[in-house]
């Protein structure tokens, strides 16, 4: 009797949870069983077998596909001139393990997380793998229940941003880019100038600007000379797509 007691007050504490999560997120799930399913591990489900939980892997496998789609549609709108291997590599870096961990600890998923004894005991409310396949069963519930209408808004405030802040500026090739949109738009070849080099010997701070037939094109900076240079192409892209539109 006394088990069945704390189980039913641990239940009503993950409901309240559950519910403070959504007024949080401003997202209202019609389904919240879908909700709950998402944050199901499978060692919670094998710890209650007599009562109706199903665990959150079919929803991480959907979850994956809809977060494929819709990273790669606004790669595509936003990047016009990056080639397929570049969008490729771009995106393989914003879905893969580690920035799906981040994501997931930002909104502090793991405290949500439905988890069996023994998984508790060894850590895996911290488990990277594990958090990363609860945002993507997350990604899945919010498409079942509300479609593309709500996980793209979720999506324009947790991740796109991100991107657009270069986060994943390692991955992307803006010189490249520029030099790409430049050859095809206006012609000719951007140039690089160092305009200041700030700070000690060990911790040095470049400035650089790009440009084309005298025209400044866009200044950057960066801890090395090609971080600079990368970052100045970045900001060339992003003011010459604003006067384009």
């Amino acid at each position: 009797m006394k088990k069945s007691n704390r189980e039913q007050r641990y239940a009503e504490r993950k409901d309240m949870e559950f519910k403070q999560f959504q007024e949080t997120m401003g997202i209202r799930f019609q389904n919240e069983a879908l909700l709950k399913q998402a944050f199901t591990h499978s060692s919670y489900v094998n710890e209650h077998r007599r009562k109706p939980y199903e665990d959150n892997e079919r929803l991480e496998f959907l979850g994956d596909a809809v977060l494929e789609l819709t990273v790669s549609q606004f790669l595509y709108k936003t990047y016009p001139v990056m080639s397929e291997g570049e969008l490729t590599k771009l995106r393989a870096a914003v879905v893969c393990e580690p920035s799906l961990v981040t994501f997931a600890n930002e909104l502090e998923f793991g405290k949500l997380i439905l988890l069996g004894k023994g998984e508790e005991m060894t850590g895996g409310r911290m488990r990277p793998a594990l958090l990363a396949d609860v945002f993507e069963a997350f990604i899945g519930a919010l498409y079942l229940d509300q479609g593309m209408d709500a996980v793209i808004p979720f999506l324009e405030r947790v991740v796109f941003p991100k991107i657009s802040a270069g986060a994943f500026s390692h991955v992307m090739d803006f010189k490249s880019q520029l030099q790409e949109y430049v050859q095809r738009e206006l012609k000719g070849a951007p140039s690089y100038r160092i305009l200041e080099e700030k700070g000690p010997a060990h911790n040095k701070e470049f400035v650089t600007e790009v440009s084309l037939n005298g025209n400044v094109l866009g200044t950057g900076s960066g801890r090395s000379k090609k971080e600079a240079e990368q970052f100045a192409a970045r900001m060339a892209l992003e003011k010459m797509k604003q006067q384009s539109k």
